[in-house]
């Protein structure tokens, strides 16, 4: 059985000193819980979390990285970098490096094969928006995002990897897909990961939904067969709301 994981990612939001006290907060509710716990502070704030979480149920990522060991990238953060912090998994593609950032699926591909390299655990996201789900391109655009990050790995190394399906046009948005809509795309990449890796490693991999996950939908799509877990945005700001997604079952 595939173990549910509840990734809390902060996105640009929290001081030091916020995200020190969100984290400790989590930590007291963690106990019993049906999931794995991660959050994704900003960079800022890294230090610090990795540093209160120590001990705890709770693992940290960060929200990007670098496909270069070092260099000339201004502003940028390497994998070594994030190694070195104690920083365990980094989240890579998501649709708001990809689209306000013009991150591709290419990069996201490096980023993903660079990840594993060092030991990190990537969770690497695909998605669609609208505009294409409207125009019934859903499984092509994920087909495609999804192919670049599986052809970049092999079939052991997919083993570690972790898939966010996130679409676009539920994130931030209040809107939230159908239980019979998630399903449909996790199941379309669990069955796209058996057929470039094997049926082995689909059984592993956890594929996790991303799009408005709140308390009063939690349970819904944590009980469909291919979804593993949630990306969590706005949800994970508060402990309160984040903690009742990480017991799931009590919802």
């Amino acid at each position: 059985m595939r173990r549910k994981l509840i990734a809390g990612n902060w996105k640009m939001y929290k001081t030091t000193a916020e995200a020190v006290a969100l984290v400790e907060e989590i930590e007291k509710g963690t106990a019993g819980a049906p999931s794995d716990v991660l959050v994704a502070p900003p960079y800022t704030a890294l230090v610090a979390v990795v540093a209160a979480a120590k001990g705890s149920a709770v693992a940290v990522a960060a929200q990007n990285m670098h496909f270069e060991k070092e260099g000339a990238f201004t502003g940028e953060v390497s994998a070594p970098m994030l190694v070195d912090l104690g920083i365990n998994h980094v989240i890579l593609g998501h649709s708001e490096r990809r689209q306000h950032f013009a991150e591709t699926d290419e990069g996201v591909a490096k980023k993903t094969r660079v990840a594993l390299d060092h030991d990190l655990v990537p969770i690497s996201c695909v998605g669609e928006t609208l505009a294409e789900r409207e125009a019934g391109r859903t499984m092509e655009v994920v087909g495609r995002q999804l192919d670049a990050i599986l052809g970049a790995v092999s079939a052991n190394d997919a083993r570690r990897v972790v898939i966010a399906y996130e679409p676009v046009w539920a994130i931030g948005t209040g809107k939230v897909a159908t239980p019979e809509q998630a399903q449909e795309v996790h199941a379309f990449v669990r069955s796209r990961i058996t057929a470039k890796h094997g049926r082995g490693v689909a059984d592993v991999l956890r594929v996790l939904y991303g799009g408005s996950v709140k308390p009063d939908n939690v349970k819904g799509l944590m009980a469909l067969p291919d979804v593993d877990g949630a990306l969590v945005g706005g949800a994970s700001l508060k402990a309160d709301s984040f903690l009742k997604l990480v017991h799931f079952d009590k919802q």
